[in-house]
């Protein structure tokens, strides 16, 4: 990182293109670049799997829709597998002790392995309960369980995946993670059609590949973290109060997860009382906002490891600025991705909306969501500033109480708002617009603050 520790750092405001100023976007750069990179290698496995299905039928499609929605909330849940162990990875290098950061690292994989398993066992049992319980129709349902089955294996692997990126992100190294997903993205797009079509073993070749790759893909980066553990001297074998350490301070990075993601399904859910093309137009829309979502978490994932590292070292004055930076990018960021996205809405309609309803609506919802992208920016960057500093309980707290907030207005949209595209307007303004700006007052008030700037290891 660059440094800002030496007298007079902050004082001022230094001109954008100082040393210290290019040094420091060029850290943060160096870290993000990548990880957007692999960000957006993930959701092409699942690509790759609707596209090569898509021609067995209908049926076997809509089933893949079922299984890779559960499979994607199963793995999002355990996100803090990556986040946590990022932050404490970094902070533990940051004050010098790499064997215990490697240590640290070690029980966070172990950790994934255990909470996989955990998962995974009883998923495979209980995959039809799974698949009606989401509403799946009588003809998709076998085909969903079919791949919920034969991917659940691989599951134990994705959350792997997980911690070793987070340790190596730990590590400000993001190009291992890219280069591993990269590969694996494209062995799964081969894969897929070679058992799929090739083999003729249909919807569970696709589960099959995917879960192999992501094995695959486990054991790469494991070896990676392994050579590092062993440099060091550090142990190899799961500490068990290590393990239970790590699933402690997980805990309040899972709650976070979830009030989030309780948002978003409540968000859909008043989305659909709004008719059938605004429904459509609200699916694409929010798959808009979360592709745009992976260049803000990328910044996210840079500050993270920046703001880890710094608080390791002590350096407070670095940590501020960092998030001065850091906060900058994420607002920048977000104003071009709005620019273009309101400035390309019709045409982006166009090619997603079957009917003239659906292309207004997903228009006017577009554009609402090209307005707030500079908010999410800046809660983005701040969410992670914080998760970085180990400052998970508030993150948790904080998360619970602005869906508290959130609820009582999606519920006055549900209720007041005519239903069709004036309605989704209105959603996406309380969704994109008061639900983040709601996130970010509690974020921006804790940053300005001292309470989360804990230095040391």
């Amino acid at each position: 990182m660059y440094d800002t520790s030496r007298p007079g750092c902050g004082r001022g405001r230094p001109s954008p293109l100082s040393p210290r100023v290019v040094a420091g976007d060029a850290a943060l750069l160096r870290l993000a670049v990548p990880a957007l990179g692999a960000l957006v290698a993930e959701p092409l496995f699942l690509l790759a799997d609707s596209a090569v299905v898509a021609a067995l039928g209908t049926l076997p499609l809509a089933g893949l829709g079922v299984a890779g929605a559960l499979l994607s909330a199963a793995v999002s849940l355990f996100v803090f597998l990556a986040y946590g162990t990022t932050a404490a990875v970094a902070r533990s290098i940051g004050a010098g002790d790499r064997r215990g950061a490697l240590s640290l690292g070690v029980d966070g994989i172990w950790l994934a392995l255990g909470l996989g398993a955990l998962v995974a066992v009883p998923g495979v049992l209980l995959a039809p309960e799974a698949v009606a319980a989401l509403g799946s129709s009588p003809a998709a349902a076998p085909h969903a369980v079919t791949y919920l089955r034969w991917s659940l294996p691989g599951l134990p692997a994705m959350l792997v995946v997980l911690a070793a990126t987070g340790v190596l992100r730990g590590l400000q190294d993001t190009r291992t993670p890219l280069l591993v997903a990269a590969a694996g993205a494209v062995l799964n797009a081969v894969a897929n059609v070679v058992l799929v079509h090739g083999a003729g073993l249909g919807i569970a070749g696709s589960a099959i590949g995917t879960a192999g790759t992501q094995l695959l893909m486990a054991a790469v980066l494991a070896a990676v973290v392994a050579r590092a553990v062993r440099r060091e001297g550090a142990p190899v074998r799961p500490h068990p109060l290590g393990v239970l350490r790590s699933a402690r301070s997980g805990v309040p990075l899972l709650v976070r997860t979830l009030a989030l993601r309780v948002a978003l399904l409540v968000t859909t859910y008043v989305a659909a009382a709004q008719g059938d093309s605004a429904l459509a137009a609200h699916q694409v829309a929010m798959t808009v906002w979360t592709t745009a979502a992976l260049a803000l978490d990328a910044l996210a994932i840079a500050a993270q490891a920046l703001v880890g590292h710094a608080l390791g070292a002590g350096d407070t004055a670095g940590v501020r600025w960092t998030v001065q930076r850091t906060v900058a990018w994420g607002v920048l960021t977000g104003a071009v991705l709005g620019a273009a996205l309101a400035a390309g809405r019709h045409p982006l309609a166009a090619a997603f909306g079957e009917s003239a309803a659906v292309r207004a609506d997903l228009a006017a919802a577009v554009l609402v969501l090209a307005l707030t992208l500079p908010l999410a920016g800046a809660v983005f960057v701040l969410d992670g500033v914080l998760i970085g500093a180990g400052d998970g309980r508030y993150l948790a707290a904080t998360g619970v109480l602005v869906l508290l907030a959130y609820l009582p207005a999606a519920a006055a949209v549900l209720v007041l708002a005519p239903a069709g595209r004036t309605g989704l307007q209105w959603l996406w303004a309380v969704f994109a617009g008061g639900y983040t700006a709601a996130r970010l007052v509690p974020l921006a008030l804790r940053a300005r603050g001292g309470a989360w700037l804990v230095t040391g290891a």
